[in-house]
């Protein structure tokens, strides 16, 4: 494994937990030790996005002022964790797989949740469902998908069957530099040792000696399942953490939606929030923990630090 571009150098030191988790080997980033969490100071949960794995928050977990413990499981189907014997992946699974972690590795204790773009939805309905649990919650980009209408069902169904017959592919790369030059082409505002870092991390080498991306290619089936928003912002009402809502100024949601989900329809969940905290980084995109790591970490810190 070998790469011409110079790695980021680790701060902090992370290691690796396996455990089973709803018939599955879960695997866990951690920095830190228990002993350091405190009521004052828990244990931080960071949950990270499609594609993406839990490693991705080294930076951000280095440009902490002060130690704390931090976990951080890589979803079903993504990174080290088990890929499961399914075709399709829903949300009810990670709120499930999410429960399921916290009651082996921090029973009974209320935890500062994070989480990022797809984490972050379900960090929201998570804090809504279980608000015993979250003390303190931090919402990177997750803004959720546009809502939809019963008459949708049809198509949405149809085209899940279309799906569910054809094999789903990941592109793969002949290096370790290849990796890191598409992720820097995704997100121009990535460092290279960044990325090369990342690279190693986001991806292994297959028995044919390339480089494949570790996450399941089922994840890119349509869901059958309706997003439905009054389900949705009725969890989201029932959320008694405070909530740290932090997004980049070079985001542009219309890429992903088109007119599909106006800006003013987020602002509207948002407003159901009961109490919130809003915080904008720049210059940053979508990837705001790569982008803009240490003044992402000095906004989470300080707000939960504060009383």
């Amino acid at each position: 494994m070998t790469t011409d571009t110079p790695f980021y150098t680790e701060h902090r030191a992370r290691s690796s937990l396996s455990l089973p988790v709803r018939g599955l080997r879960y695997h866990v980033h951690r920095w830190g030790h228990p002993s350091v969490a405190t009521p004052e100071r828990p244990t931080l949960v960071m949950l990270h996005g499609w594609m993406d794995v839990g490693a991705s928050f080294q930076f951000v977990v280095d440009a902490f002022a002060a130690e704390r413990y931090v976990i951080a499981p890589d979803w079903r189907g993504f990174g080290l964790t088990e890929t499961p014997n399914t075709d399709t992946y829903w949300f009810p699974d990670y709120l499930a797989d999410l429960d399921a972690l916290l009651d082996q590795l921090v029973p009974g204790q209320p935890i500062d949740l994070l989480g990022h773009s797809m984490g972050g939805n379900v960090a929201m309905l998570y804090a809504g469902v279980r608000p015993e649990r979250v003390r303190r919650l931090v919402n990177l980009e997750g803004f959720g998908l546009p809502d939809s209408r019963p008459s949708q069902a049809p198509k949405r169904y149809g085209q899940w069957l279309d799906d569910l017959k054809t094999a789903q592919q990941l592109r793969s790369y002949d290096s370790l530099d290849a990796v890191a030059e598409r992720l820097r082409k995704n997100n121009p505002l990535l460092r290279a040792d960044r990325a090369a870092w990342l690279a190693a991390h986001w991806s292994r080498q297959d028995e044919h000696g390339r480089w494949v991306i570790l996450g399941d290619p089922a994840h890119k089936r349509a869901n059958p399942v309706l997003y439905r928003k009054e389900e949705v912002l009725a969890c989201w009402e029932r959320i008694t953490a405070p909530v740290l809502w932090v997004e980049g100024d070079r985001t542009d949601v219309t890429k992903w939606w088109g007119d599909r989900y106006p800006r003013a329809d987020f602002e509207a969940r948002l407003a159901v929030v009961p109490k919130l905290e809003r915080h904008v980084l720049s210059p940053a995109g979508h990837m705001l923990h790569h982008d803009q790591p240490e003044a992402l970490a000095e906004r989470i810190e300080a707000f939960l630090k504060a009383t």
